[in-house]
């Protein structure tokens, strides 16, 4: 299953990234006036993998006063289990699917505050617009899901300033998700409606 794969990799990941150290710690950088930066995920490279996720993200941010930024974030992506599977032997196991598959289109806001040196923290929030596919091509039934999102992490500042890495831990709640057909409710009302420690490496370009 994509999402379990997509943890997977991201920890195997987050762990290179903390333990080869950073090669220039973010410091905190002088009120230079808002500038613009763009954001993406670096797991959007299992997009070429088997089983693909189909998993696309581009975030657009301000950041203002040298500490924080505001974001507009644009995110698409399917999955074929209840999100809320928990770190075990059921996380990616194929008895927990779905019978077919849930496609999200998203569009939210976030916001992230450098606590000290690189570390920091953020929250995002997005509306997502969802479509289930029953097995047996029957036509997609829509749903909607609202998405919270923190986020801790240290950004990594490379050669020249422009470019960072952002290693981060996320802790994911969703208490909204409707429209689910009853089979899809089924496997899902097994589980929370969150899910703790899930790794990121995103990838920021400042201009």
């Amino acid at each position: 299953m994509f999402a379990s794969k997509l943890r997977n990799c991201a920890g195997i990941a987050l762990a290179l990234a903390l333990s080869s150290g950073p090669p220039q710690a973010a410091a905190e950088p002088p009120d230079t006036g808002p500038v613009c930066r763009l954001e993406t995920s670096a797991f959007m490279l299992l997009n070429l993998g088997p089983d693909p996720g189909d998993y696309y993200q581009l975030s657009l941010g301000l950041e203002g006063r040298g500490r924080e930024v505001f974001y507009l974030n644009g995110l698409t992506w399917k999955y074929r289990a209840p999100l809320g599977i928990p770190y075990g032997p059921s996380l990616g196991s194929s008895a927990e699917d779905y019978p077919g598959y849930v496609r999200a289109f998203g569009l939210g806001l976030g916001y992230q505050r450098l606590l000290w040196q690189g570390l920091f923290a953020s929250l995002n929030a997005t509306p997502f617009l969802q479509f289930f596919h029953e097995e047996g091509g029957a036509a997609p039934s829509p749903g909607f899901q609202l998405f919270f999102q923190g986020q801790l992490g240290y950004q990594i500042d490379l050669p020249g300033g422009r470019l960072h890495l952002k290693p981060a831990l996320a802790f994911n709640w969703w208490p909204v998700n409707t429209g689910l057909p009853a089979s899809f409710q089924a496997r899902e009302d097994r589980w929370p409606d969150h899910f703790l420690f899930e790794p990121y490496l995103d990838i920021a370009l400042s201009f």
